[in-house]
């Protein structure tokens, strides 16, 4: 199974944020589209930088007016990306080893979707259901 098969089931919509947006947009932003993670893009298509909930709550730990620090100062770069043509086994390796949650999916340079750990358990769990189902198929004859 690829990338893009995940894609092609929950989609390529990304949500972005500009580096120089304050984490308060941040929090609205993830808010408003229930995500864990935000694309941070200068442009809506190019990746500067990925900025997770985590991010926020290391920042809030002890800094005043955390709100208006910039996204660009908590963001993680670089970012580590993925291709639709990748196999999910591969990312499934890339996010444990790094203890990431969320790979941008990018083609020549250009932004095209995000997949999370939840969307690669749940593809995983489709596979097994759908194994197990014709092995039982298999075994009633």
């Amino acid at each position: 199974m690829k990338i893009n098969d995940v894609l092609r089931g929950k989609g390529n919509q990304v949500v972005t944020i500009s580096p120089e947006a304050t984490v308060t947009e941040l929090l609205a932003l993830l808010a408003e589209h229930n995500v864990g993670a935000l694309v941070v893009s200068p442009d809506g298509s190019s990746v500067a930088g990925i900025v997770s909930e985590r991010d926020v709550v290391r920042l809030l730990n002890g800094t005043p007016d955390a709100g208006e620090v910039r996204v660009s100062a908590i963001m993680t770069s670089p970012v580590h990306t993925c291709t639709p043509d990748d196999l999910i086994d591969n990312l499934m390796r890339m996010m444990t080893d790094r203890r990431i949650r969320h790979v941008p999916v990018v083609v020549d340079d250009t932004l095209t979707g995000i997949v999370s750990i939840g969307d690669v358990v749940k593809s995983r769990i489709g596979e097994l259901e759908f194994e197990k189902e014709q092995l039982s198929n298999y075994i009633a004859g």
